[in-house]
């Protein structure tokens, strides 16, 4: 990797230039720089990585309709147009959206994936709802602190694992039952869930089968 200037790019049909404020830093950064999505996604280089931005709309391509010069924007890049480790960023209108009043920039950029991620398998996967039981792994993770709050809002009943060190974030953020994975099988604890969200694999994964429902 190396620090390298390159010219402003410009926005195009249904585009926005956005001046990146923050930049959220995700597993799936690295994995790409790694080469360990190759399969899934490929990449030409030179590359600069990034997928998940907060800033402000600097241009407007021809066509954009929702935005307007100095709205404050997240989004989580497109695949074919990641780029948010950058002072500037090209963002497809479809990919942004406004950012939270009460958010800042960083906590805005923080979100798009996790956000993303926790909202497609739990709502248009699983389809999850209320009084259903829920075990979310790595509560206090990206992912898993996102998952916890929207399993709740779904009216769900939660268990999650953490560290000691995390009991008490994840029970903030609305975790019923709270299993320290150092110490504790969760599958000892969580017994026919309606839904296992692992974004762990491997082993926790094949465990999670004795968890969940047939």
């Amino acid at each position: 990797m190396e620090m390298m200037e390159l010219p402003r790019p410009e926005p195009g049909p249904g585009e926005l230039l956005v001046r990146v404020r923050a930049a959220g830093v995700n597993p799936l950064d690295y994995k790409i720089r790694d080469g360990a999505v190759k399969v899934l996604l490929s990449f030409s280089f030179p590359l600069v990585l990034g997928t998940d931005l907060a800033g402000d709309v600097e241009a407007i391509g021809p066509g954009v309709t929702k935005f307007k010069l100095g709205d404050a924007v997240y989004s989580r890049l497109d695949n074919d147009r990641i780029g948010a480790f950058a002072e500037y960023a090209l963002v497809r209108e479809r990919a942004a959206a406004r950012m939270p009043a009460r958010l800042d920039y960083a906590q805005a950029a923080s979100l798009p994936l996790v956000g993303l991620t926790a909202w497609q398998a739990l709502i248009e996967l699983a389809r999850l709802r209320a009084g259903q039981k829920v075990l979310i792994h790595a509560g206090s993770g990206g992912v898993g602190t996102f998952a916890i709050q929207l399993a709740k809002h779904l009216g769900a009943q939660v268990a999650t694992t953490a560290g000691l060190r995390n009991h008490a974030l994840v029970k903030s953020l609305g975790a019923d039952v709270v299993i320290d994975y150092q110490t504790t099988p969760f599958e000892a604890v969580a017994k026919d869930q309606d839904v296992v969200l692992d974004t762990q694999g491997g082993d926790t994964l094949l465990r999670s089968f004795k968890a969940v429902k047939p």
